[in-house]
């Protein structure tokens, strides 16, 4: 008996996906450089289960079925490099590589290069719903050599989350890395939404003065409302949750967070195409600020604000920073299609941008109610340049904007950061202004560097300079944006 597929690397999402093949009627094929984890998995969680444990990479490619299907899960960055030279000399022309980690994208790109190089074909694939999703149907944004899509489509769509109407949280998303790189902008999103619900939550904390039962029954209520959502319901999960003794484990976890990049990346792949991804630049920066607990307990002790005290309508507050929660996230999407549609035309990818709605339908860490409405804004109109030109998404926020700006202004008297909701407003605010003050700034460039600008009496692209002191002459610098 030969596998349907193999997989290297049996960590928490290697198990797990393991698994949820084998539940699905394909045998799989597993190996491990550390190889007494294969010997516990086979015999453990995989007892008398269509498993074939390996020993070598040898016997692990000699188990597979042709064209060989080999997933690898390992840490991402130089042990995919290393794996990958191990297994090609192994590998014969038509055989499938598969990364289903959270991957760089640019390495993608390379190593899809590489294997084509050898005969092979190459899936740079972003996995997302963690150890749950792994197990029980994740979702998988698959890209690289398209060739490879229709032998690994069957597996991929078969152990997917399904959506309630039976659709599967995996499509091919386009060559290169493409795949990888919408899981990345899945991850900033991810961040963004993270921030944003911890920004609401230490409001109601510190400004409100909720105890955690009471913020438990908000996000309870939050969850079935147009906030429902995974992030939601384990935020209120979270907040309900108490030892045996009665601790509220919430109030014990020291308040530094760590990330492994995919947010970073995302920030700084907008800065690279020009698009203002404010909402998650800002939460990538919030993680960053609580790493500096230290230095922010030394400052605490010099550094003051306004005293917190709140005299108001708490549950008109509470209604308000659910309504700013919303707008906020529809501005994080908004955002976050926006550098897709970019890195799209940069890249010359064909992104079907409904179909990532819906493979974010289910599975994934930001699967929520909301992403059904992206689809069917991107399915009336896949041209639309932003989420917030869609009738439905303009209403949205229009509804929500009072209350936006009330929480903002709140959180700004109370003294309590709110770095990523507020981003959302300034960047709505810039994003439906029809001029903003680019012209001082064009002409500030101009007067120290002669960098010239345009007129708003002149036609696009004609360039002109002014000799602002009297002393510069009438050389201009070249023109050029980056």
């Amino acid at each position: 008996m030969k596998a349907d597929i193999g997989l290297i690397g049996l960590a928490v999402m290697g198990e797990n996906l393991v698994l949820n093949m084998e539940s699905k009627g394909f045998t799989v094929a597993v190996y491990n450089r550390t190889v007494e984890k294969v010997d516990a998995f086979v015999g453990g969680r995989g007892a008398g289960k269509n498993l074939i444990g390996t020993r070598s990479i040898e016997e692990f490619v000699a188990s597979l079925e042709r064209p060989r299907k080999v997933m690898m899960l390992v840490k991402a960055g130089a042990a995919v490099d290393a794996l990958m030279e191990q297994l090609i000399p192994h590998l014969e022309e038509g055989d499938i590589l598969i990364d289903g980690g959270n991957t760089h994208f640019p390495d993608t790109v390379r190593r899809v290069e590489r294997a084509e190089s050898q005969g092979l074909l190459y899936v740079g694939a972003g996995v997302s719903g963690g150890e749950e999703g792994a197990l029980k149907g994740p979702s998988i944004m698959p890209g690289g050599s398209q060739a490879a899509w229709e032998v690994v489509k069957p597996i991929f769509q078969k152990i997917s989350a399904q959506t309630e109407s039976g659709e599967p949280c995996c499509d091919w998303v386009g060559e290169g890395g493409a795949g990888h790189f919408v899981k990345m902008v899945h991850n900033g999103i991810e961040y963004g939404d993270m921030q944003m619900i911890c920004e609401t939550y230490q409001l109601m904390k510190e400004g409100l003065g909720l105890s955690n039962e009471q913020m438990h029954d908000v996000f309870s209520a939050w969850n079935q409302s147009e906030l429902d959502s995974y992030l939601i319901e384990i935020t209120r999960d979270i907040l309900g949750y108490k030892t045996e003794a009665g601790e509220a484990v919430i109030d014990s976890i020291l308040d530094t967070a760590g990330q492994k990049g995919t947010g970073k990346w995302t920030a700084v792949s907008a800065l690279e195409l020009g698009q203002p991804l404010t909402l998650i630049g800002e939460a990538v920066f919030a993680r960053c600020l609580s790493a500096l607990k230290e230095e922010r307990v030394a400052a605490s002790a010099v550094l003051s604000g306004p005293s917190i005290s709140f005299d108001g309508d708490t549950a008109a507050l509470i209604e308000d920073l659910k309504q700013a929660l919303y707008a906020s996230k529809i501005v994080s999407y908004a955002q976050g299609y926006q550098l897709m549609r970019e890195a799209a035309k940069e890249y010359g990818w064909e992104l079907n941008n409904g179909g990532i709605a819906l493979m974010w339908r289910g599975g994934c860490i930001i699967r929520s109610v909301f992403l059904g409405k992206i689809k069917e804004a991107f399915d009336k109109d896949p041209t639309l340049v932003n989420l917030l030109l869609d009738p439905f998404f303009k209403d949205a926020v229009e509804n929500a904007q009072a209350s936006w700006r009330r929480v903002v202004m709140k959180a700004v008297e109370l003294g309590i950061p709110m770095p990523a909701i507020s981003a959302a407003l300034a960047y709505f605010d810039g994003y439906r202004a029809a001029r903003l003050p680019a012209n001082l700034l064009q002409a500030q460039r101009d007067y120290f560097g002669a960098h010239t600008y345009e007129r708003v009496d002149k036609p696009r692209g004609e360039f002109f300079h002014t000799n602002w002191t009297g002393r510069g002459g009438d050389t201009a610098a070249s023109t050029y944006s980056v």
